[in-house]
């Protein structure tokens, strides 16, 4: 495809740094708690909905590195289908994070269906990245380490990707979709794409999900609902089960944007076992009639 992926390099340490990332900034006293834009293109809804928030200019400062982390599980689906992020809402985020000064925005999955660089081709969002700026990066398996989970229910110690441990800003963008086991693949689950034997983690998964939340805190969610998978997900295979939904969630707190991600589906977020252990533990607010929601047609 003629796309550069860089993978990590250089010296590993000895032992996995336990500090997480840095705590999420709150949105500015006249700005939304969280924000849901709706519209035609891909590109304005996102900039709607992170601008109601306060702006990226609230979440990257300059010289920050930045991961964006969408859900690009699988090399036989283009984004049509519903199974991978939209590559426009994407690389929308990747040009947000430069022109507030990024020193670098790195893309990044672990795929479950074929390699990386056939997933980030495959899926749209290699190409649109790199135009946008931005580095696709393969997820280099030297760099998961075993690395507490302090605040863990059921799990204390996990295989997480050390990067994602130490880059100055996260952000989860996970498409919303309907999921065999889970219920529904939202900003939560998406995490699992940051650890080795996310298999294991199928045991128990809305606690373990939640444990792993704990730990990975992205800074700022934005929940990509322009097509939603509404069954046979997560990896879909029919355009019958996708729905032209035009729609952007964006907050910092994971936990309500899940929470309202979920009525997409006809659902709340106490139907999603690890949204409702989540909350539970203190990582957002499930209740949506407590926070300031903005909703913007565009």
């Amino acid at each position: 495809m003629g796309t550069a992926i860089a993978a990590c390099g250089g010296k590993e340490p000895t032992a996995a740094p336990q500090a997480q990332a840095k705590t999420p900034v709150l949105p500015p006293k006249d700005a939304a708690y969280l924000a849901v834009a709706r519209g035609g293109a891909p590109a304005s809804i996102t900039e709607a909905a992170l601008a109601a928030i306060g702006g990226m200019e609230g979440f990257v400062k300059s010289g920050d590195d930045v991961i964006v982390k969408p859900n690009i599980c699988v090399d036989f689906r283009p984004f049509e289908y519903a199974a991978t992020t939209n590559p426009e809402v994407v690389a929308t985020l990747v040009k947000l994070c430069l022109s507030a000064g990024a020193r670098r925005v790195r893309v990044m999955d672990n795929p479950f269906g074929g390699s990386a660089e056939s997933a980030y081709a495959r899926s749209g969002i290699a190409a649109a990245v790199t135009a946008a700026g931005g580095q696709m990066e393969a997820m280099n398996p030297a760099k998961f380490r075993e690395t507490d989970i302090p605040e863990g229910r059921d799990i204390s110690s996990w295989p997480v990707y050390q990067e994602i441990l130490s880059a100055d800003v996260v952000i989860d963008v996970p498409i919303a979709k309907h999921h065999s086991r889970a219920r529904l693949t939202l900003a939560g689950k998406n995490l699992l794409g940051v650890v080795q034997s996310r298999n294991k983690l199928h045991s128990n998964l809305g606690q373990r999900t939640a444990d792993l939340m704990s730990l990975v805190r992205p800074h700022l969610t934005v929940v990509d609902a322009v097509r939603t998978l509404m069954d046979h997900g997560p990896g879909g295979g029919s355009l019958n089960d996708v729905r032209l939904t035009n729609t952007v969630i964006a907050s910092h707190d994971i936990v309500a944007a899940d929470a309202y991600a979920a009525t997409l589906f006809d659902l709340s977020g106490e139907d999603i076992a690890y949204v409702k252990a989540a909350a539970e533990m203190g990582l957002g607010t499930l209740d949506l009639s407590a926070i300031q929601i903005e909703e913007i047609a565009v």
